[in-house]
């Protein structure tokens, strides 16, 4: 039995997938002016709870190293 060459990767999933490791960097970023003392507020003034939104985005980062490196590994 043969195996047959890997196929070039589809050029949409790359672009896909650049995209969404450049949704992670800006998690990143966001995380990074958390911890230098960056506060947001709601559109109505309310602020944010800061801490609140460093354990989310946290988790999101998490996630996301997940899906990369499950989506890398899926299109070697």
């Amino acid at each position: 039995m043969s195996k047959t060459p890997n196929s070039a990767p589809d050029p949409a999933a790359q672009a896909a997938l650049e995209r969404f490791k450049a949704q992670r960097v800006t998690a990143i970023y966001r995380l990074d002016l958390i911890a230098q003392g960056a506060t947001i507020a709601y559109e109505d003034g309310t602020p944010v709870d800061m801490a609140s939104e460093k354990t989310r985005l946290e988790a999101v980062v998490a996630d996301m190293d997940r899906r990369i490196a499950r989506l890398e590994r899926a299109g070697e």
